[in-house]
């Protein structure tokens, strides 16, 4: 630990450690996984398929996430910010880009699922392709707007890593997020519960559970949940008066997203997970389950 700064304000030497600890564990976890995920797409021909594209867009995307906690478990170590307001920007828009980016993807993969099971209809490339650039540009149109005024980045409380100003609840902010909101959360949100209920009643017919149809939308529940009531209550009430440290605690929960992510969508998928085994050991997966039917 460097000692020639002093501790961020509300935060012992132990809290500062702990919270530096987790983000770096967060950030090595999720990029080994999802790097893994990555790369086993890339080597092994029987995984590219559509379908999977949109399970590597959320890797690529949790990967960014990944990037973002160890500069900010970096920074966290050092006590300080060491990259200056632009740095400071440049992380905010990069963090904000990754996430956005990782909650369409995972939309996108419900959408893909549904039809899969329910309409019996193959994803075509260029539908996957569409549906992953456009899920990029949206994440990319939203972490922008802050940059040109409407919203704004700034440090978290430790001041180690920057994100989303909610200390000010004004209007510009409450206006923005509440936007924000809609179209990154709440759209989404219902995207993945209407396709995942519909694909349950499915295999509630059939008696043929193929996977977890509720962890999904948990997952997205459970890890942006506590960081987005957060916002929502600074939106109305002061936050400032929570103590800092307690402020810190939904977005390390948020940094947690990749590592879960890729035990549900590429190691707890069948099909994916025979793919990563075959580059790792050399031993073939069948072409049959290549199919992304364990999704």
């Amino acid at each position: 630990m460097v000692t020639a700064y002093p501790l961020p304000e509300g935060f012992t030497e132990l809290e500062v450690f702990a919270i530096g600890t987790a983000l770096l564990v967060e950030a090595l976890l999720g990029f080994c996984l999802n790097g893994l995920t990555i790369i086993s797409f890339r080597k092994i021909k029987e995984l590219r398929t559509p379908s999977n594209l949109l399970v590597l867009s959320i890797a690529l995307a949790d990967c960014g996430i990944c990037i973002n906690a160890f500069i900010a478990a970096f920074s966290s170590f050092l006590r300080y910010w060491p990259y200056g307001s632009d740095g400071c920007q440049i992380h905010g828009f990069q963090g904000f880009l990754t996430a956005l980016a990782s909650i369409s993807s995972s939309a996108a993969v419900a959408w893909d699922r549904y039809h899969h099971y329910c309409t019996r209809s193959k994803l075509q490339w260029s539908t996957a392709i569409s549906m992953m650039v456009f899920a990029w540009l949206f994440a990319a149109f939203w972490s922008v707007m802050p940059l040109l005024g409407w919203g704004e980045y700034d440090y978290e409380p430790l001041r180690t890593c920057c994100t989303l100003d909610y200390s000010k609840g004004d209007r510009n902010y409450i206006t923005f997020l509440f936007a924000l909101s809609i179209f990154n959360f709440m759209i989404p949100g219902f995207i993945m519960l209407t396709a995942y209920q519909s694909i349950h009643q499915k295999f509630k017919k059939s008696g043929h559970y193929k996977f977890n149809t509720g962890l999904p939308l948990k997952t997205l529940v459970i890890c942006w949940g506590p960081y987005c009531l957060l916002c929502f209550y600074a939106a109305v009430e002061n936050v400032m008066f929570i103590s800092p440290k307690y402020r810190m605690i939904p977005a390390v929960i948020a940094k947690t997203v990749p590592t879960v992510d890729a035990f549900v969508y590429a190691l707890g998928n069948e099909n994916y997970r025979g793919g990563i085994w075959q580059f790792l050991t050399g031993q073939k997966i069948e072409k049959a389950e290549v199919d992304n039917k364990t999704k």
